[in-house]
C-alpha cells in the first residue's frame, strides 16, 4: 500500500512553480498529507571559478535569505492558505543535497517537483535540480512539466 503522509515541494519562486502548485495541492488533499515546502539558496561555493569570485555572492547572501523568507511567507499566505498543515524551510547550499537531506530528516513519502525551472546556459552551469533529485531520492518523485501542465 502506497501510504503518503508527508509531501515535499521544492520551490524556486518562479512562474513555473505556480503552474505546478495545483497538482501539489490536489495531491496533498487526496492523501490528507502534510505539505513540506523547501527553498534552497545556492551557496557561494557554487560560484568558485566565476570571474567575479565568491565574495560578491557571499555579500548578497543575507539579502537573498531575507528575500526567500518573504517569498515563502507570501506563498503560504496567498497560495497555500487553504491547506491546514504546511511546514516551510529555507536552506543554503547545493540544492539537490539540501533537498535530499531534508527528505531524509523529515522522512518524506513523496516529492513533487517541476521539471523546468531553469533553461539554457543556467541549466548547463548548474545542472538539472529535478534530475539530481530523481536519481538520488529515497522516495518516489512526481515530476510535472510546467509547460504542459493543465493541457
Amino acid at each position: 500500500m502506497f501510504n503518503v503522509k508527508k509531501i515535499l515541494f521544492p520551490v524556486d519562486f518562479t512562474m513555473n512553480m505556480e503552474k505546478v502548485l495545483p497538482y501539489v495541492k490536489d495531491t496533498v488533499n487526496a492523501f490528507g498529507a502534510k505539505l513540506y515546502v523547501i527553498h534552497v539558496i545556492r551557496s557561494a561555493e557554487e560560484f568558485v571559478g566565476f570571474e567575479m569570485g565568491t565574495a560578491w555572492y557571499a555579500a548578497l547572501e543575507k539579502d537573498l535569505m531575507d528575500g526567500a523568507e518573504k517569498s515563502m511567507r507570501r506563498l503560504v499566505a496567498e497560495q497555500l492558505e487553504d491547506l491546514s498543515d504546511v511546514e516551510t524551510q529555507i536552506a543554503t547550499g547545493d540544492v539537490v543535497d539540501e533537498v535530499l537531506d531534508y527528505v531524509k530528516k523529515q522522512d518524506i513519502d513523496l516529492i513533487i517537483i517541476g521539471t523546468h525551472g531553469r533553461k539554457g546556459l543556467e541549466k548547463v552551469m548548474f545542472g538539472s535540480v529535478a534530475e539530481g533529485i530523481i536519481k538520488e531520492a529515497p522516495c518516489p518523485v512526481l515530476t510535472i512539466n510546467p509547460y504542459k501542465a493543465g493541457k
